[in-house]
């Protein structure tokens, strides 16, 4: 009778196999990932920028003018950057886009509402800072066309 040992476990070749194939994976699936997480937040981004845009015209509806008025007191709704409406949304993207009017707006019959990219959200060059107006013309800075970015 030939004794015969049992072999256990995993070769080295075996294991460098696997390893290589799990560092082509992550090489293909991790680029993809990340503009995955790009576009999602640009897409939030839009849909909140909708949200504040909505709610400018809400104000203009009951007030008749986009800029603070003071009077009567339904009007007092201040309107500069740092009191747009604090959406879940904007507390969302806290990290990644700043939420502003842009320069010397609004005014009493127009505005411009951007979400400006920062923090790891700064390198989204597709569509880069997102506005919409009063008039509900959607931009953006970016190299890429506005159905792209708001979508």
């Amino acid at each position: 009778m030939t004794n015969k040992r049992l072999q256990t476990g995993f070769t080295l070749m075996e294991l460098m196999i696997v390893v290589a194939i799990v560092g082509i994976l992550a090489a293909v699936a991790l680029p993809s990932y990340k503009d995955h997480v790009l576009r999602t937040r640009r897409v939030t981004a839009a849909s909140c920028l909708m949200e504040l845009a909505q709610w400018m015209e809400r104000n203009y509806a009951t007030c008749m003018t986009y800029e603070k008025t003071g009077t009567p007191p339904t009007c007092g709704t201040a309107m500069d950057s740092t009191q747009l409406p604090a959406t879940s949304c904007r507390t969302d993207l806290t990290n990644f886009y700043t939420f502003a009017f842009a320069t010397d707006e609004p005014k009493a019959s127009t505005y411009k509402i951007e979400a400006t990219p920062v923090g790891a959200q700064a390198n989204d060059n597709k569509c880069a800072t997102l506005s919409i107006n009063h008039k509900g013309e959607k931009t953006e800075s970016g190299t890429s066309t506005a159905p792209e970015c708001w979508r």
